[in-house]
């Protein structure tokens, strides 16, 4: 699980400012599988906690995916979403915390998957799928008035990346 934060452009319904990163816009809140594929997205304004976008996702994969048991997180989730999933949704939200002993690029175990001819090069598949999304003009910037209507357009790009893998000429 993880959040990305988008600009809107002047036509754009509702939004918010991410303190955290300066932007005025939207935030998407995504939950992927283990390959990086889309299970859920949900908008909302920028200036929503990364914790309170999160509670608001599982609230929503709680119903549509009752046999998810464990999911991984950085340390944007910590605190008192950890117990609530526990105790609410019956899941282990586990942390993966970054070593601040370590400089420069650190492979994050369970964040970061094998990919490629061999599995040589290291993605992670949060951030994959984040980047994935960018590549479809329509979700670079929030365009929309209503957010609902950004939501299905991140499904529509999800499902353009897996009809593509499916024929990929």
């Amino acid at each position: 699980m993880d959040s990305q934060t988008v600009r809107c452009t002047p036509q754009a319904g509702e939004r918010g400012v991410d303190a955290g990163k300066n932007t005025n816009g939207r935030k998407r809140h995504v939950l992927v599988d283990t390959l990086g594929l889309l299970l859920l997205v949900l908008v909302t304004v920028g200036s929503v906690q990364d914790r309170d976008g999160g509670k608001m996702l599982f609230e929503r994969a709680r119903v549509r995916f009752p046999r998810l048991t464990h999911l991984w997180a950085d340390g944007a989730y910590r605190g008192e979403l950890v117990r609530w999933a526990r105790e609410v949704c019956c899941w282990t939200l586990e942390i993966i915390k970054r070593n601040t002993d370590l400089k420069g690029f650190v492979v994050q175990p369970r964040r970061w998957v094998r990919t490629g001819p061999g599995g040589a090069a290291l993605s992670k598949t949060v951030e994959r799928s984040l980047a994935w999304f960018t590549r479809c003009r329509r979700l670079v910037r929030d365009f929309e008035g209503r957010s609902q209507t950004t939501e299905s357009w991140a499904y529509l790009a999800s499902i353009q990346l897996l009809l593509r893998r499916l024929d990929p000429s």
